[in-house]
């Protein structure tokens, strides 16, 4: 099978480089298609998301790119967005104003349900989680990652993205230090998280970042919680999370392998538009 990414990160964020040079190396690697997924502007100062002056221009670029390489390979304009309760919690109102072909619906910021103060999980330093959970939710894990879980079950059901990035992403910086992934606690709030996805009719992406960056020993989500969906039989994707051009392809052929071996037969993906079951 011919291989895409949807979730794609360039300049306009925190990726690295001009959105052309990746539509030039997707074309380069064979793929069918590529999909655009910048990070949705926020309400606060930050240093990874699009800014808002900057949207149109951003959706204006993919939209020129999709014309100039229209018979070489499909590409697709989207934003991937941060769920963050009363801050970012309508996904709407950037969707509408671009024309989105779809969404990411992720979390990278938990807000404390009673203080409202962030606990930003991701980005490069162990030591940004760390210190947040220690400074938002006084170094309770438990309280730390039913937030987390919690407030991606209200994006689904309240956004119902046509992707969900990412779904076990807290693990990342955890490394099996204040929690163990088969506490069953922690496999309640997946259970739930899964089962909202299910109702939903969302896709779950098999995300390998975590992998090819050396931050993570394992998929987003991990072999177990993807048994657990293809139980379900929640529709699966693949993605690569590419912050570079170099990025676009990392481990994509593994996840496939994995997914397979767990039993399925077929991933989602977009063609002509339109969302299919590809089988691999």
């Amino acid at each position: 099978m011919k291989l895409f990414n949807l979730h794609t990160h360039t300049n306009y964020c925190d990726g690295k480089e001009a959105p052309e040079l990746y539509v030039q190396k997707a074309i380069e690697l064979g793929f069918q298609s590529l999909g655009f997924s910048g990070h949705a502007p926020l309400p606060f100062k930050n240093d990874f998301a699009i800014p808002e002056s900057e949207l149109h221009f951003y959706a204006m670029e993919i939209r020129d790119l999709q014309e100039k390489y229209k018979d070489q390979i499909e590409i697709y304009l989207a934003l991937e967005f941060d769920y963050i309760p009363e801050l970012l919690d309508d996904f709407s109102v950037f969707a509408e104003q671009i024309d989105l072909d779809y969404m990411i619906g992720s979390v990278h910021l938990v807000r404390h349900p009673e203080t409202g103060e962030l606990w930003f999980t991701d980005g490069s330093k162990r030591e940004t989680y760390d210190e947040g959970l220690k400074t938002v939710f006084g170094g309770d894990i438990r309280k730390a990652v039913t937030a987390f879980y919690h407030q991606t079950n209200q994006m689904i059901e309240t956004q119902k993205p046509e992707i969900i990035g990412h779904l076990d992403k807290i693990k990342m910086h955890n490394q099996n230090r204040f929690f163990a992934e088969d506490e069953p606690w922690y496999m309640k709030l997946i259970d739930e998280t899964l089962g909202l996805a299910k109702s939903n009719d969302c896709i779950v992406e098999v995300n390998t970042r975590g992998i090819y960056k050396k931050r993570c020993d394992s998929f987003f989500p991990g072999v177990e919680v993807m048994q657990k969906m293809k139980d379900l039989k929640i529709p699966v994707t693949i993605s690569s999370d590419a912050h570079t051009p170099s990025d676009l392809a990392s481990l994509l052929p593994e996840a496939i392998a994995q997914l397979k071996v767990i039993g399925y037969k077929e991933i989602m993906t977009l063609k002509n538009g339109l969302w299919i079951a590809q089988g691999i």
